[in-house]
Parts: C-alpha cells; sequence; structure tokens
C-alpha cells in the first residue's frame, strides 16, 4: 500500500520568498531515492539544486520550467511506502485506495492509508527537513463527491494520465470524462487546472474554466489559454459594442441567472499582456527583482550624499606595474609568489586602510532602536554585472587581507558570480561596498548605497588626462573618486576626511606603508 506525499518549496534561507523552475531533474513515474535533487531552481541570488526528502515515485510535478513558486507551494507528490523493487526503491505502482481500487485522487484518498510512516532526511535544506512524515487528509468540500466516492469509469481510466500531468480527480477530471460531461450537457465540477495563478486569472476577469478546452498534455488548461479566450472575449465584445440594436415591440422574457451575459465578456489586459501601445513587458524577478527592491528601499530611507574628487593614479598604477615586472624578472624570489595584482585589490587594500581610521562609514543604521551600529570586521562587497544581471559578492574580513589575498579572492568570487553558483551567504552581510564603474568606460557616478550599508566608493575609469605636476602641465593617469554615504551615520567633514585619505594613498602607494 503506497501512500502519496506532498514535497513542497522549502525555505532556501536569506529571506527568499520564492524561486523560479529552471530544469527539472525528474520525470513523472521515475523512482527517486532519499534526498535526491528533483529540480534546479534559481533564486534571486543563485542557482539551487532542491533535494526530495521522499524515497519513491514521483506521481506528479507542479510547474512548468521557468515558471516562479513561492515557498510553501508544491514541487511533486511521491508515492511511497510500495513494494520495493530490486533495488530496494519503491516499484512503479498505480496508487489504489483502501479498498484496492485504482486512486483518481492520490493525494486524497491514497494519503489516508494507514501503516507506519517513512522516516525523513532530516535537514537537508535550510527550512526543511523532516524527522517523520504526518499523515496527511482532505476534506470533501461543499458540492463535491466525497473522496471514498467511486468515480466515473471514464474518470478511473483516465486516473494515471492525469496524476502525470500533476492534476488528478481530486482537483479535475481526465478529458475523456470532462468531454463526457460536456456532452450530456453538465458542466459543473472541477476543472483540470494546477497553477493557482491561472484560477486567479480567471476568476479575475469572470472566466468560466468549466467552458475551456486546454491545450496542455491530457487536456490541462495553461495560462495562454486563458490569455487567448480573454483576448478572444475583447474582440467579440468590441464587435458587439459596434453593431446597432433593432428595435423590438416583443415583450422580452425576463433574464434567469444562467442566461445573464458572462462576466467575460468585459474584456481588461491581462498581467503580463502588452498594450498596443507597448512594445513588451518584462518581469521584475530573479537578481533584478532583489536590486530592485533594495534599491528602492535604499533611496526611500537613506538620507544619501555624494562628494567626490579627481586623483592621480600614475604611481598607483607604477606600482602594480613595478609588482608585476618584478614577479616576471625573479619568478623564483619568494616575494614573487601568487597572483598578478590587481587594481581593484589595491583600491580595497585602500579603503579597509581608511575605514580603521574613520569606522563611520563601517556601520548601519538601527532606526527601530534609533542608534548607529559600527561594525568591527570589514565585509567589502563589490559590484559584478553578470548576465543574470548585478550582484554584489561580499569578501568576508577583508581588512585582514592583503593585496594578494583581496586579487585571489575577487578572482573567485567574480567567476562563482558569473557562473550562478555563488551560494546565498556570500551575496549577503556587507557592511561597505567598492563599485568599479569605471570597467563600462565611464568617469564619473553618483552610486546607490548598499541598504543597509552607510556608505559606497565608486571609481571611474583611469584614463591619460592633462594635469599639472609639481608645477608643470603634464599628462598624468587621472582618476574620479566618489563617495555615497548615509548622512545619518557622518557629516561632511568625515565622509571628506575619508575621500581624501582614499586619493592621498591612490596619489602616494607608500601611504599604506604607514599601516602595515
Amino acid at each position: 500500500m503506497a501512500e502519496v506525499l506532498e514535497f513542497k518549496l522549502p525555505d532556501l534561507g536569506e529571506g527568499l520568498t520564492g524561486a523560479e523552475i529552471v530544469r527539472w531533474l525528474v520525470e513523472v513515474g521515475e523512482v527517486v531515492a532519499v534526498d535526491q535533487p528533483v529540480v534546479e531552481v534559481e533564486t534571486a541570488k543563485a542557482m539551487v539544486d532542491v533535494p526530495c526528502p521522499y524515497g519513491g515515485v514521483v506521481t506528479a510535478r507542479f510547474g512548468d520550467e521557468g515558471a516562479e513558486v513561492p515557498v510553501g507551494a508544491p514541487l511533486i507528490t511521491v508515492a511511497v511506502g510500495g513494494p520495493a523493487d530490486e533495488d530496494g526503491r519503491p516499484a512503479r505502482e498505480t496508487p489504489s485506495t483502501t479498498d484496492g481500487s485504482p486512486a483518481d485522487a492520490p493525494r486524497a484518498a491514497v494519503s489516508r492509508a494507514k501503516g507506519p510512516q517513512p522516516a525523513g532526511s532530516g535537514n537537508v535544506l535550510v527550512g526543511y527537513g523532516t524527522s517523520e512524515a504526518p499523515a496527511r487528509r482532505r476534506r470533501a468540500r461543499p458540492g463535491r463527491p466525497a473522496p471514498s466516492a467511486p468515480a466515473s469509469p471514464a474518470a478511473s481510466t483516465a486516473s494515471s494520465p492525469a496524476t502525470a500531468n500533476g492534476w488528478t480527480a481530486a482537483e479535475g477530471q481526465a478529458p475523456a470524462a470532462r468531454q463526457a460531461r460536456t456532452a450530456a450537457g453538465a458542466v459543473d465540477g472541477p476543472v483540470p487546472v494546477i497553477s493557482p495563478l491561472v484560477r486567479r486569472l480567471a476568476r479575475q476577469h469572470g472566466l468560466d474554466l468549466r467552458e475551456m478546452s486546454g491545450s496542455g498534455p491530457e487536456g490541462l488548461i495553461l495560462r495562454a489559454d486563458v490569455e487567448y479566450a480573454l483576448r478572444a472575449a475583447g474582440t467579440q465584445s468590441g464587435r458587439d459594442k459596434d453593431r446597432t440594436p433593432t428595435p423590438s415591440t416583443e415583450p422580452r422574457a425576463p433574464r434567469t441567472p444562467a442566461q445573464e451575459p458572462a462576466p467575460s465578456q468585459v474584456y481588461t489586459p491581462a498581467v503580463g499582456v502588452p498594450t498596443a501601445s507597448e512594445s513588451a513587458r518584462i518581469p521584475l524577478k530573479g537578481v533584478r527583482g532583489v536590486m530592485a527592491g533594495k534599491l528602492s528601499r535604499s533611496r526611500t530611507e537613506i538620507p544619501d550624499a555624494t562628494c567626490w574628487v579627481d586623483a592621480d593614479a600614475t604611481e598607483l598604477m607604477r606600482a602594480r606595474d613595478a609588482m608585476r615586472r618584478f614577479a616576471e624578472e625573479r619568478p623564483q624570489s619568494p616575494a614573487a609568489g601568487g597572483p598578478k595584482i590587481s587594481v581593484l585589490a589595491l583600491l580595497a587594500r585602500i579603503c579597509t586602510a581608511a575605514l580603521t581610521r574613520f569606522p563611520e562609514l563601517n556601520s548601519s543604521v538601527d532606526m527601530t532602536a534609533r542608534e548607529v551600529v559600527q561594525h568591527r570586521a570589514v565585509h567589502l562587497g563589490f559590484a559584478a554585472q553578470t548576465e543574470r544581471g548585478l550582484v554584489v559578492p561580499v569578501v568576508r574580513d577583508a581588512h585582514t587581507r592583503n593585496a594578494e589575498s583581496l586579487t585571489a579572492e575577487f578572482a573567485r568570487l567574480t567567476e562563482a558570480a558569473r557562473t550562478g553558483t555563488l551560494p546565498p551567504a556570500e551575496l549577503t552581510g556587507g557592511t561597505f561596498t567598492l563599485n568599479n564603474y569605471g570597467v563600462f568606460g565611464v568617469d564619473g557616478s553618483t552610486p546607490i548605497i548598499n541598504h543597509p550599508e552607510a556608505a559606497m566608493l565608486g571609481v571611474g575609469r583611469i584614463v591619460p588626462k592633462p594635469w599639472v605636476h609639481e608645477g608643470e602641465l603634464a599628462v598624468r593617469q587621472v582618476v574620479q573618486l566618489s563617495l555615497t554615504f548615509d548622512h545619518r551615520v557622518c557629516d561632511g567633514g568625515t565622509a571628506g576626511g575619508f575621500l581624501r585619505y582614499v586619493a592621498d594613498c591612490v596619489e602616494q602607494p607608500a601611504v599604506l606603508l604607514r599601516t602595515l
């Protein structure tokens, strides 16, 4: 006797409320083991393989690839506790009810099977894991037959295909049964719809799903079917509006509720569908959605100010080139080991030294307690542009690292960000951000603070410019530095002192020797 358990999207941690299905790793009818990954999802921070805490046969999948799934929504159902095959895992069989008849509603009827519950998998991911599978029952809803009531022959024979596509007799009918009911004139009852978004869209526009034929597998009604029906209803409504009514002297009989016009004839644009004056609607989801929320919150809550200064980076570039030449000319020297030092690493080392002198900028504001919280460690974030959007990886304890260690860590985090393999822990918890927008070929900017931090240093491109050097006009490597800071944590004097110290270190890198 098998029992069908429902596995829901777990809490992936770090305040994430949902994920997007990227790729299914199992098929309906496939046997899965405990803790086997069943789906690859993309959160707002990284790509994650989600393992299932149950072992058994996959009876249904919920959601297509590309669909967004909120935390707590069902992902798959698994039939567990059946007879074992040669590999020791549950054999593939159609779930049945307690009386041995085929189950039209595995999640409703089969879950009432009695017997010992299978053991769970423990805490596989943050926010879920089971030590014992709970018994699950579904109460009959008004107007629907009780779960124990026998189903029609057509529905019984179609129970397996219906289950394989993610909807069951408890929520809908097989296409053959539905067609038979439609032919008989009975259109009441449930319909084959998986997505709650499809149901909500139809409900908002007054569309009766019982009158629709789905284009999905086994007659499943998809969102595209609902949107097509809405567009068709809108077109027909427009044609009816253009017609001139014909006067009639015959008395009209009062309309019954069944004769009232369907609300679906009043068409409004569907969510996500561009109007005639729009070319496209791009959803704010994933990384872009999270960044939109954080930037909007930053502008709303933080009274920011920006100051900037031009600095002569000629000596900094010479120091970087000298380190590289030394490594090439004396590769056997202990001082020549490690990766080539990057300009970003040198700027990061300057930032950590400046934050030691001006700790007010390495802080955040707790408005609930009305306190400025200064952080002991410098967790340095840096902006990285990827195909998934802008992300901010964080270098932990950057104040304890030298330029060589910072270079290696920047390279590792940047590569992981581009491949989408950064865990959420390496994308959160920053206390100060370094933004090198010079890689885009621009000189200056007014950065938006990465909430809940208190400051961000922006670095423009380093380009040859005319500069007065030692009383004479010369061509020097000039860079523009801009500091955006939270005016609640410090005044302009502190921010100006920080930026001036950074500029002095850029112009004279030997100043850093005082802090080594």
